[in-house]
């Protein structure tokens, strides 16, 4: 069986490395929930997180793979409106001055609750279903052998270090939630770093060949 090559796969780790540890909305939900309700509720938020995520791999191993075996024109379509998302993506980001708020004076909730409200709010958010459509066929390539099996490996692993991470940060929450209330120029400097990560994705992505 094929698989993915080794280049390909470092870049594409180092790069979901950096998106799931940087301080992100997904982050600063956990913390947020873990802060207000308790570790188990952050790693229940972080586990539906995660499924929600799941969710999205699924429609674009779907949708992806069918338009690349299928159509050279919408495939083109979907590149150059991938790459204008992600831009779009990384200016908001940057240009972004909304203030830190993690869940300040929020009620505690049950973990099932925790995991249940975040698997709706990821699977319902359309930024992220559009964001797997446009990052994962980034390093899919179809010399490398079914681009079904390439986009499934490429989802589970995103999934994985996703939930590694808001595990870690849901444990750390205490400190880290201190941390960001006290130096909130670290989550507005993030959303400048991973803006220009995704304006270098979207550049990416435009000029990349079927």
């Amino acid at each position: 069986m094929e698989m993915i090559d080794t280049a390909t796969m470092i870049a594409y780790v180092t790069i979901v490395l950096g998106f799931v540890f940087i301080p992100g909305p997904a982050t600063l939900l956990t913390v947020a929930r873990a802060t207000s309700s308790g570790t188990r509720a952050g790693i229940a938020t972080g586990a539906g997180i995660a499924a929600g995520d799941v969710v999205h791999t699924f429609m674009a191993i779907i949708g992806v793979s069918a338009v690349i075996a299928t159509s050279a024109l919408l495939f083109s379509v979907i590149k150059y409106a991938g790459a204008a998302y992600l831009i779009y993506l990384g200016i908001i980001a940057i240009i972004d001055k909304t203030p830190l708020d993690l869940a300040r004076g929020s009620k505690p909730i049950s973990a099932r609750k925790a995991f249940n409200q975040a698997i709706v709010a990821e699977v319902l958010n359309p930024k992220t279903a559009l964001f797997f459509l446009a990052f994962l066929p980034q390093f899919v390539k179809p010399e490398n052998g079914s681009v079904m099996l390439q986009l499934t490996v490429l989802g589970v692993i995103f999934v994985f270090l996703g939930l590694f991470s808001t595990v870690v940060f849901a444990v750390g929450a205490g400190k880290l939630g201190s941390f960001l209330k006290k130096h909130p120029a670290v989550v507005k400097w993030q959303g400048k770093v991973v803006g220009g990560i995704y304006c270098a994705l979207g550049a990416r992505l435009a000029l990349q060949e079927r």
